[in-house]
């Protein structure tokens, strides 16, 4: 085929890529070692790279040939030959454990610079050009957060927003939302951008040992949304894991009977709205976007009813027949929540509090706080993507990857949150991955540009793909075959040309 003359830049991405080391195995996808890899796109033409990233958890495991470093699935054991003296110190010094920067889940551009990015304190910058391992970076120097997400989102200035939990701080348990700035004063160019962070607000946890697991959020141009799920981390679980032998993952319990929080923070007053909003229990990874209209929020993200999907990807579970044997029990759905924050307050208990067109509903209670229930929009996609310059804003399109009752994509989808139309893309045999949307320079209307998707063949013999889509009919402008291994990933981002510094600088 033939790519737009336009398309000039690189998809970066970044997932799991090495699960056993020596005779040691991960027990979960998730736990594997990031591997980068890139395709370039340069006068017509893609160039593919990749290489692992070299972290020191990498570092440690290949240099000891088993598995030094624990994942969040895979608990990892030091020598067993140590003294006695030796193992009870290291037992207690897992008890807040130090963190491994395997930064698999995803790519984040802070200032000039990228990273590698997890969901621990640790990120890794990278250069994007050669995929070199550069420098770690560790959060906690910055800000008193042990965990943080892979999905930051960008202001109109590029200034990163980013969201981390603080574990049992002075006696507290907070999610923090902090901001890096793009840019650092001209006088201090020399220092890091991460110097000058700065906590915006923080949300104290409904529970002090509990707080709630959350992989993404949500924001519009006036609120940052955060949701509070009943799907949360046992510190003290977490605690003793190391002793009794067991992973983190399994600290993490979803409570059905319980209530999803929504809470919502005021980016000028850096004040959380006083209503206390919330809907059922529901577990969820993706916000889609959100926006503002008539005094409501908006937002779209993808819920299950359970925690399922995690235990689906544990490597004992991804046999060769697991398309045909791995079922979610929940599939993920694409739920519309319309929040009004202005509302009658005089309004009596029991009446709908939503003014605008929509079946979702919002209900006030006796005790004034107010419960949710959304509208679907959609059932069966997963890692949505949306033309990030209306991120924020009202939108209608939704690029994401196809599941059934699998959690492996087999199709490519593009959505249409107004009409509720659905195009897509599929071929016998090619698992997808999580579409990435690039608008065209002189783009008029919201779907003028292309949609990338590195494709993986189920057949080893069959080499995989990058595809290029175009946006608005989903029709394919052109593939390029890569003739070695490429892995399923897990997210990534489109550098434009002119985003990326030269080899010189």
């Amino acid at each position: 085929g033939q790519l737009p003359t336009w398309l000039q830049g690189m998809l970066l991405r970044n997932g799991p890529g090495m699960h056993t080391i020596g005779d040691s195995k991960y027990n979960h996808w998730f736990d594997g070692l990031a591997l980068l890899h890139s395709f370039t796109f340069k006068n017509g033409e893609v160039y593919y790279r990749s290489k692992y990233l070299r972290s020191d958890t990498y570092n440690c495991n290949i240099e000891a040939n088993r598995i030094m470093v624990s994942e969040f699935g895979t608990m990892a054991y030091p020598d067993p030959c140590k003294n006695i003296f030796a193992k009870a110190f290291s037992y207690l010094s897992h008890t807040i454990p130090e963190f491994t920067d395997n930064c698999l889940i995803n790519i984040m551009k802070a200032g000039d610079d990228f990273y590698a990015t997890g969901e621990t304190n640790f990120i890794r910058k990278i250069n994007p050009q050669t995929l070199e391992t550069l420098e770690k970076v560790d959060y906690n120097k910055y800000v008193a957060v042990n965990l943080a997400t892979s999905h930051p989102h960008y202001d109109s200035a590029g200034n990163v927003l980013n969201m981390g939990t603080s574990i049992v701080d002075k006696g507290k348990t907070k999610y923090l939302l902090f901001k890096i700035p793009s840019s650092v004063p001209e006088q201090e160019k020399k220092t890091s951008c991460f110097k000058h962070l700065e906590v915006v607000c923080s949300v104290p946890s409904r529970s002090l040992l509990h707080p709630s697991y959350y992989h993404s959020f949500g924001i519009t141009e006036n609120y940052i949304i955060f949701i509070e799920q009943p799907f949360r981390l046992d510190i003290l679980k977490m605690a003793t894991a190391y002793i009794r032998g067991v992973s983190w993952a399994s600290c993490l319990a979803f409570n059905k009977d319980d209530k999803t929080w929504f809470h919502f923070i005021d980016r000028r007053t850096k004040k959380e709205v006083s209503t206390k909003f919330y809907t059922d229990a529901l577990v969820f990874f993706h916000h889609i976007n959100a926006y503002e209209e008539d005094g409501h929020i908006i937002f779209d993200i993808i819920a299950y009813t359970d925690n399922s999907l995690y235990d689906m990807f544990y490597l004992k579970n991804l046999s060769k027949d697991f398309e045909k044997n791995a079922k979610l029990t929940s599939i993920p759905t694409c739920k519309r929540f319309v929040v009004p924050l202005q509302y009658d307050k005089d309004a009596v208990v029991d009446s709908n509090l939503v003014t605008i067109p929509s079946t979702a509903t919002a209900v006030k209670e006796k005790d004034g706080s107010i419960y949710c229930q959304p509208e679907i929009l959609c059932e069966g996609i997963e890692l949505p993507r949306i033309n990030y310059d209306y991120n924020g804003k009202k939108y209608k399109y939704v690029y994401a990857t196809q599941v059934q009752w699998s959690p492996v994509p087999t199709k490519i989808a593009k959505f249409n949150t107004q009409t509720k139309e659905m195009l897509q893309w599929r071929q016998d045999d090619c698992w997808p991955s999580e579409p990435v949307f690039v608008p065209s320079p002189d783009a008029k209307e919201e779907d003028d540009g292309v949609v990338l998707t590195c494709v993986v063949k189920t057949d080893p013999k069959d080499p995989p793909f990058l595809l290029v889509l175009d946006a608005k009919t989903f029709t394919e402008l052109g593939r390029a075959i890569v003739n070695v291994e490429m892995h399923m990933d897990l997210h990534g981002m489109f550098i434009p040309q002119q985003g990326m510094k030269t080899e010189t600088e």
